[in-house]
């Protein structure tokens, strides 16, 4: 079994929603983003293209991540996804620099640091963001999926890195990553890449899936096919 995910760009509105799911099931803090996303404009008026593509981390087969992880922190399983024991990372940012899509995070602060603060926003019509966090009983912020740690910590410490897990802990339940039942146009699509059979097999047969910088020679288990499209004229 090796576990991808196919997107199609000509079905993606580039409305983020895959950011924002990613970022409320796993509890990244600001300034990561587990599920991101590129976009680009070129040409001049009215000869103008514009490109939007998601990105995340593309598990990949040969990842160079895993190569330089000097504990094993860093690792494949059986899946073929790329996966991280947080207990054995020690914030070297190996990772980070190997990695050629720029998809790792590393945490120089505290995450959620926000939620500690005792001052109120309005003095004496608000509550404080600690007092409505301990009010709620969260443990690191008022929106927290608490889910998230079944399989990894709900929130990574400081000195740490991070990334998309593929939301492993959703497939240990027979659910869908967050990303995928998120999109409102159905552009993300997973299965076995392994399996002629699957949908994402499928997908990539017809329209000839394409990977972010094959030349990286890291065998993305990430595709995408067909184009992004906006309409440039009426």
């Amino acid at each position: 079994m090796k576990l991808g995910m196919v997107i199609d760009l000509q079905k993606c509105v580039g409305c983020g929603g895959c950011d924002l799911a990613c970022k409320t099931e796993n509890n990244t803090p600001d300034g990561v983003h587990w599920a991101h996303h590129k976009s680009e404009t070129q040409g001049q008026f009215p000869n103008v293209n514009y490109t939007y593509i998601p990105t995340m981390c593309n598990h990949c087969e040969d990842a160079a991540c895993v190569k330089v992880c000097p504990t094993g922190a860093m690792h494949k399983d059986e899946r073929g996804l790329t996966l991280q024991n947080n207990d054995e990372c020690i914030g070297c940012k190996r990772c980070v620099k190997a990695c050629p899509y720029g998809v790792i995070s590393y945490n120089r602060m505290t995450p959620h640091r926000r939620w500690k603060d005792d001052e109120a926003l309005v003095p004496g019509g608000t509550t404080s963001p600690l007092e409505l966090r301990k009010l709620i009983g969260a443990e690191y912020s008022a929106n927290e999926n608490p889910e998230r740690g079944d399989t990894y910590p709900m929130v990574r410490p400081k000195r740490t890195t991070e990334k998309c897990t593929f939301c492993d802990h959703r497939l240990d339940q027979g659910l869908n990553p967050a990303c995928v039942d998120a999109c409102p146009s159905g552009a993300r699509v997973y299965g076995d890449l392994d399996d002629p059979n699957s949908k994402v097999s499928q997908l990539i047969k017809l329209h000839g899936g394409k990977q972010l910088q094959p030349e990286a020679g890291t065998k993305p288990s990430v595709y995408y096919i067909r184009q992004f499209g906006v309409v440039t004229s009426y």
